[in-house]
Parts: structure tokens; C-alpha cells; sequence
């Protein structure tokens, strides 16, 4: 890939505390992109969510989706308001529309132990947790997401969809992320997630998973059913590396991972295709608090901080990458210093999160 210093950024603010969490992180972005010589950061607000569905029909307009398919990144607040439906029932979801068009096949999610924050496992071992679950995210039980069935309502369906070659850039994929893990100190270990002891499609997708580790010896492998692996993300999760997963196990595996590290507003992720990828924090747009100034902001701080990595991994930016790194260790440090968001029973909001970071940041460039 071609070297690349200037990056242009499709910000969906979307709904809700999405807006009030977006803003800080631009802001923290931006000011990374000042103090450096080596990249800049263009910016473009874009309109989409159940809130523009409501004032106009759309719910992602044509121009935001080319502006998205232009853009070297795309950063996403919220979208979804549980109020506002398709005629159908279901929640207007844009983010799933971006994953499906782009085909984002790989979605990340980092389970990290954040310095400061309580572990929510007694075992003293909770305070290391550091592991990633990918999940696919444009097939599985999410692929006919539109076509369910519901037949004279007395029974419905829904079809489970899993492909060849989804399947092979994803653990191609899954693999490649391993080992750049275990460069790190990482055990450099993989671990397919599935159900392939009940069902076809799940057997199908580890047949795949085991053949695509032949490119990839150098990785350990491990198998490992959804609900033993669920079981063992309270009981003992400081034992995974790295998990790759069908789509709705990695939807629910995920969020629990959210709870390891203190709840939703914690937990960034990224879905990442061939050519395009999406970073947003793994919260919805939260109605409750919207408007007030409770919303932690770390995770969409921390999708900031992945877009980062990703552009400068990419595009051989190593200025780029840097400035990730170092905006998720003034994440750490500011929370080590005593941060307390309302999730966790504390009285520091959005404002307050966003400029201790931004603090911790000016102490690093002093």
C-alpha cells in the first residue's frame, strides 16, 4: 500500500449521546494531527441515523454513503433510537447497512483492562484481561437481516448464511492480526469460536478455519464452543489471545466482553474490509442520558485511537500509528489518575473524561 499523510475522515455523529461523544474525539484527533508533521486529518460531518430518518425517510443518504465510500476512514458515533422503526418493527440500524455495503467482514473488538477502572471479577487476575474478539459481521444469522419470514403467524425464520469466501478473508484475516499480536508479546494464539458440534453451517466454518491455518503455522490454534466460551470469559479470560466468531455469537460474546472491562462505554471496536473500515464505540445511542452530559466517551476515544493504528498500519504511516498508541495510553493514564464515569458510580462526565485525556496528552508533549 502506498505511503499516505493526509486522511480524510467520514464523521456519523448519528443519534444521541453518539453526537456528544463524537465531538471530544474529533477534537483529541485533531490535536494529535497538530503536533505532527507526518499526517493530517480532514474532516467531514456527515448526516445519517433514526433521527434523519424521522425528519426525512433516510436513514442513510446517498451523499453520506458516497462520502463514507470516498474516505480513507469512517468514524461513527451511535445510531438507533428503540422509538423510531422501520414499518416492519425493526430498529433503524445505518451502521449494519455500512458493514453489508462495504462488506466490513471483520469486526474487532478489543477486551482490555483499563488502569483504574474495578475489575468486575473478584479473582485479582481481572485487572490483566487483554484479549480481541472478531467477529464476522456481514453474515451468519445477520446476513438476510431484512428477509425473515414470519408465516401466518404461527411460526417465523430467519437463515443463517455462512460463505467460502467471507469466511477465507476473515480467518485470513483473523490470523494476519495474531500474529501482529505476537510480535508484541502475545501468545500468538487463535481461537475459532463456534457450534459445529449441533450445526452444519458452524462445522462448514471451521472446516475453513483449519484449512486457512495451513498459510498461518507459525499461529497456535485452539476450538472452542460458544457456550464453554462464554462460561470462560467470566471464569478464566485472561487465558484468550485472540477469538474469531459467527456474527451473532460475536454480537453477544462481545458485549459481555463490554462488562469485563466496566460496560459499554469502554468498549471500542472497528469493522474492517478489503478496502474500507468503520470505527465506533460498541454503546447505542443511549436515550436515557442523551442531552445530559453523563455519556463516557472513552470507547468512541478508543475507536479513535484504532482508526489511528489502522490508517498508519495501512498506508505505512508510522507517525500515524504512533499517535494511536499514544492516545490510548493517555486514555489509561487518565483513568489510572482516578476518573469515575457514571457507569461505574461515578460523578465524571463527558467533559470531565474528554479533558483529562486531552490533559494527559499535553503532560506526554511537555
Amino acid at each position: 500500500m502506498t505511503t499516505k499523510t493526509h486522511f480524510e475522515i467520514a464523521v456519523l455523529p448519528g443519534d444521541g449521546i453518539g453526537v456528544e461523544v463524537i465531538a471530544p474525539t474529533v477534537r483529541l484527533l485533531e490535536q494529535l494531527a497538530s503536533r505532527s508533521d507526518s499526517f493530517t486529518l480532514g474532516f467531514k460531518h456527515c448526516d445519517a441515523g433514526a433521527l434523519h430518518y424521522q425528519k426525512t425517510g433516510e436513514a442513510l443518504p446517498d451523499a453520506t454513503m458516497d462520502s463514507c465510500r470516498n474516505a480513507d476512514a469512517i468514524l461513527l458515533g451511535a445510531m438507533g433510537w428503540p422509538e423510531l422503526r422501520y414499518p416492519d418493527g425493526t430498529e433503524i440500524a445505518p451502521q449494519l447497512d455500512l458493514r453489508t455495503e462495504f462488506q466490513l467482514f471483520a469486526g474487532v473488538r478489543p477486551i482490555r483492562s483499563i488502569p483504574g477502572i474495578p475489575s468486575a471479577l473478584s479473582d485479582a487476575r481481572g485487572a490483566d484481561i487483554d484479549f480481541v474478539l472478531i467477529r464476522e459481521s456481514v453474515e451468519g444469522l445477520f446476513a438476510l437481516r431484512n428477509e425473515g419470514v414470519v408465516i401466518d403467524d404461527r411460526e417465523a425464520r430467519d437463515t443463517m448464511v455462512i460463505t467460502r469466501a467471507i469466511c477465507e478473508q476473515l480467518f485470513d484475516f483473523a490470523f494476519a492480526y495474531t500474529r501482529e499480536r505476537k510480535k508484541t508479546g502475545t501468545p500468538g494464539r487463535l481461537t475459532c469460536v463456534d457450534k459445529a458440534n449441533v450445526f452444519a453451517s458452524l462445522a462448514f466454518f471451521r472446516k475453513i478455519f483449519d484449512e486457512r491455518h495451513a498459510g498461518f503455522s507459525d499461529i497456535a490454534v485452539e476450538h472452542a464452543y460458544v457456550d464453554a466460551t462464554a462460561l470462560n470469559m467470566i471464569k478464566k479470560p485472561w487465558a484468550f489471545d485472540v477469538m474469531v466468531t459467527e456474527n451473532m455469537f460475536g454480537d453477544i460474546l462481545s458485549d459481555l466482553g463490554a462488562g469485563l472491562m466496566g460496560g459499554m462505554g469502554f468498549a471500542p471496536s472497528a469493522d474492517i474490509g478489503i478496502n474500507n473500515a468503520v470505527f465506533q464505540p460498541s454503546h447505542g445511542s443511549a436515550p436515557d442520558i442523551a442531552g445530559k452530559g453523563m455519556a463516557n466517551p472513552t470507547a468512541a476515544i478508543l475507536s479513535g485511537a484504532m482508526m489511528l493504528e489502522w490508517l498508519g498500519t495501512r498506508y505505512t504511516n508510522p507517525a500515524a500509528l504512533a499517535a494511536g498508541r499514544q492516545l490510548r495510553d493517555a486514555v489509561d493514564r487518565a483513568f489510572q489518575a482516578g476518573l469515575a464515569p457514571y457507569e461505574i458510580g461515578g460523578k465524571d462526565g463527558t467533559s470531565a473524561i474528554a479533558d483529562a485525556v486531552e490533559a494527559a496528552l499535553e503532560q506526554e508533549y511537555a
